[in-house]
């Protein structure tokens, strides 16, 4: 069921703090006054992966800088309030029916977008910053869009960017993966690479893992990985041998009958509670905050939300909480996006749940995600209390200590792990015969 859409000009006559304006410029989206030139002083827009970072890298300045990929293109923008405007050789968001304007910073097209590996690709389409971070699809399309009917999720457009002009290179190379990566990290001075893969006949850490270990190998660098979750578990204790820091279960909804209604494949031929497991299991593997369960606010009624975020910090996991995004091309292009009051409250409950599991946040060095709310920038929501200053004081501790750790993280390393060929199951799980 379709919901109504908010009132998105609802003036909110007063000043944003810097999570507010966060959160209303993913709701609302923003419009690109005639003064704007985003072609010299802007990222290009993006159309790789799911589709998330298809629009305007923007950054809030402050003590904490908070980085967004603001919607654009989107058809819900054209009716924003919100308008980037340049005056005086400085960007502001101007919010056109309060009249309060923002000071925003445009992160610039980083030199190596423009060229090419090698092998004669593009090097965005084989790689992009979202915030700080290098983002890379690995593997053919997902093969939930090649089905007949399709059962490709219906908020993603992955299906439609990967191999397509000007999108994302099907089946990149090991090779050309490295001269990105290198480059990223020489020029714009990334710790993280992510790698994401969509359906891929179980195969998605498979695919993942000789990546992994050449980054490590050949970069040295955080290494994410997402994938359709496997039914053997083993098989993640492996991706951490290979070096994988960080794993992410995106199962998107936390009502089942919304998971199966807008998540076809993915409950036809995955389930939810494979998720759960592997989720679960992995959290155990790798310790407390090192796993995100990936959802999305805005589809379901909010109080599921609000449950995924009490599950996923429970479990010692970490939220990423994308606010939902009808983008062009996907089934749900037409949808409303989600109301500014209703996201304030989820991403409240977000740090609240961070807080209350003691979850570590903001440890890792660079890394800003614009494609989500991170619970970093979740904490102008909550009130100060003796438990957010102890909370606070933990984390600064902590990341001290952290330094010491990423600093070795970020120099490459010798793998011992094999990334070629997939390990046998351990004996004790080994089919009979």
């Amino acid at each position: 069921m379709k919901p109504s859409a908010p009132n998105e000009h609802a003036p909110h006559g007063r000043r944003l703090n810097p999570a507010e304006l966060e959160i209303d410029l993913f709701c609302k989206g923003i419009r690109i006054h005639e003064s704007c030139d985003l072609e010299k002083d802007a990222r290009v827009f993006a159309r790789a992966r799911a589709g998330l970072g298809s629009g305007l890298e923007l950054v809030i300045p402050g003590k904490h800088p908070i980085w967004l990929n603001a919607p654009v293109k989107e058809k819900f923008a054209a009716r924003s309030p919100y308008e980037l405007r340049l005056e005086e050789g400085r960007y502001q968001v101007l919010h056109t029916v309060d009249q309060i304007r923002y000071d925003v910073v445009l992160p610039p097209a980083p030199a190596w977008y423009s060229r090419y590996t090698s092998s004669g690709v593009l090097m965005r389409e084989i790689g992009v910053l979202q915030g700080t971070y290098l983002g890379i699809y690995l593997g053919k399309a997902c093969a939930f869009w090649n089905s007949n009917p399709r059962e490709n999720c219906k908020f993603c457009i992955t299906g439609l960017n990967v191999g397509s002009p000007g999108g994302d290179k099907a089946e990149k190379t090991v090779e050309e993966v490295l001269e990105v990566a290198k480059a990223a990290k020489e020029e714009s001075g990334i710790t993280f690479v992510h790698f994401n893969t969509g359906y891929q006949q179980g195969r998605g850490l498979d695919i993942c893992a000789p990546f992994v270990k050449a980054i490590k190998e050949e970069v040295g660098a955080l290494v994410g990985v997402q994938a359709i979750p496997s039914r053997d578990l083993w098989k993640y204790d492996w991706i951490a041998e290979l070096g994988c820091d960080h794993l992410c279960f995106c199962y998107e909804l936390q009502n089942p009958e919304y998971f199966k209604q807008y998540l076809p494949g993915k409950f036809k031929h995955i389930g939810q509670e494979t998720f759960f497991r592997a989720m679960e299991y992995s959290s155990q593997l790798l310790g407390k905050g090192r796993v995100s369960g990936e959802i999305i606010a805005g589809i379901e009624p909010i109080e599921d939300t609000l449950e995924a975020i009490e599950y996923i910090t429970r479990i010692g996991a970490f939220p990423t909480v994308c606010i939902f995004r009808p983008v062009q091309g996907s089934a749900m292009e037409d949808w409303p996006s989600p109301s500014f009051e209703d996201m304030v409250v989820v991403f409240r409950r977000v740090y609240e749940c961070c807080m209350k599991y003691s979850i570590p946040i903001g440890l890792a060095p660079n890394i800003e995600v614009s494609l989500v709310v991170q619970p970093t920038d979740a904490e102008f929501l909550v009130e100060r209390t003796p438990a957010f200053y102890w909370y606070k004081t933990k984390l600064a501790v902590m990341k001290r200590l952290a330094g010491l750790v990423f600093g070795r993280q970020l120099q490459p390393r010798k793998i011992a792990a094999d990334a070629d060929h997939v390990p046998p199951p351990p004996a004790e799980i080994k089919p009979a015969g």
